[in-house]
């Protein structure tokens, strides 16, 4: 029998276990609190000492806590950014990134287990898909890191491995377990969301107006260019995912980020910029310009500075802010997916720097 993924339950559901297990309903609160810890968690029920021996051996046979194991780590001599690549519960791995800003931490956490969205420039697509993570996983990536910095994390990005609105279910319950007060009580405000475009669940997450900030990979200032680089274009093209960000923007009252790699001669001139504008008309919206990555197997080259610059100017003058990300832990391939195929690649030898 399976047991049950204990950290992914919600305070409401521990009191019902509670009540099915003949336990004391406040048994819940100590047992949620010591498996959302913000500084780490515990990583096994023996851990939990305030807790009856029999109580926790019950725990033991009945439910599981899922982790995730440090087995690789790679820290940035340039600007002190951490990478992580995170051994599973069944073997399968993932990898976080860690950001140290004057506002406190940051991390940027995967949602699943590789990606099926196959965009060009990226690395995870290009292992495939394995499986989604479930919330308890997103949430032991922040805890382990948490732990290993000796720091509380302040700021989380969905941004890491995989498509988080395709894990859509698994990813709301992360939300709320993560934003609870009884647990890491990080507030959506301190939460970004990227998605490549999946239209439905954009409306979806709409509705649910919480008050994170979406980030919309668009990369492209037309369906030619973005169907050739991401294949979901060719499902939801532009205007569909443009109108659903429009709709995204009313409901919640919030500026979406638009995320535009730059990849030189593909997507940089000046008229991409000039469509863009036109395209992104009437959404409160942030461009965040982004120096492409060298992916193995991608011929792509980044943008030069002189480019970028007349990029955001050519934005600006139509109204939109434009900036160019911040590059953190270039010497460290801090970009998620790379890490993770190298480390397959050389058979699992692990390496830390």
């Amino acid at each position: 029998m399976q047991r049950i993924d204990i950290k992914s339950k919600t305070l409401d559901e521990l009191q019902d276990m509670m009540r099915q297990m003949e336990f004391p309903g406040y048994r819940a609160k100590q047992i949620y609190h010591w498996l959302h810890d913000p500084r780490g968690g515990v990583r096994t029920f023996e851990e939990m000492t305030d807790l009856p021996k029999e109580m926790r051996m019950i725990l033991a046979q009945n439910t599981e806590i899922r982790g995730a194991q440090i087995r690789l780590k790679q820290v940035s001599k340039l600007d002190g950014t951490v990478k992580y690549l995170f051994r599973l519960n069944d073997g399968e791995h993932v990898e976080s990134v860690l950001m140290k800003y004057r506002h406190g931490d940051s991390i940027c956490i995967s949602t699943q287990v590789g990606c099926k969205m196959n965009c060009s420039f990226c690395a995870t697509g290009k292992s495939g898909f394995s499986r989604d993570l479930l919330p308890s996983e997103m949430l032991s990536q922040i805890q382990e890191a948490a732990r290993d910095a000796g720091e509380r994390i302040s700021h989380i990005v969905l941004m890491g491995m995989g498509e988080p609105l395709d894990n859509y279910e698994n990813v709301l319950r992360f939300l709320e377990l993560v934003s609870s007060e009884e647990g890491m009580n990080i507030g959506m405000r301190h939460i970004s969301l990227s998605t490549c475009g999946l239209v439905d669940k954009i409306y979806e997450l709409a509705d649910k107006k919480l008050q994170l900030t979406l980030s919309v990979s668009l990369h492209a200032p037309n369906d030619q260019i973005r169907s050739s680089t991401m294949p979901v274009n060719r499902k939801w093209g532009m205007e569909a995912l443009l109108k659903a960000c429009r709709y995204y923007s009313c409901q919640t009252g919030r500026r979406i980020s638009f995320e535009y790699a730059m990849i030189k001669d593909v997507n940089d001139m000046d008229w991409c910029a000039e469509v863009l504008a036109k395209r992104l008309n009437g959404i409160l919206a942030h461009v965040n310009l982004i120096p492409v990555n060298s992916v193995t197997g991608a011929e792509y080259q980044k943008s030069g500075i002189p480019r970028q610059k007349r990029f955001i100017s050519i934005l600006n003058s139509h109204g939109f802010p434009a900036t160019v990300r911040r590059t953190l832990g270039s010497d460290i391939e801090a970009s998620c997916g790379q890490l993770k195929r190298r480390y397959e690649k050389e058979g699992g030898v692990e390496d830390e720097s």
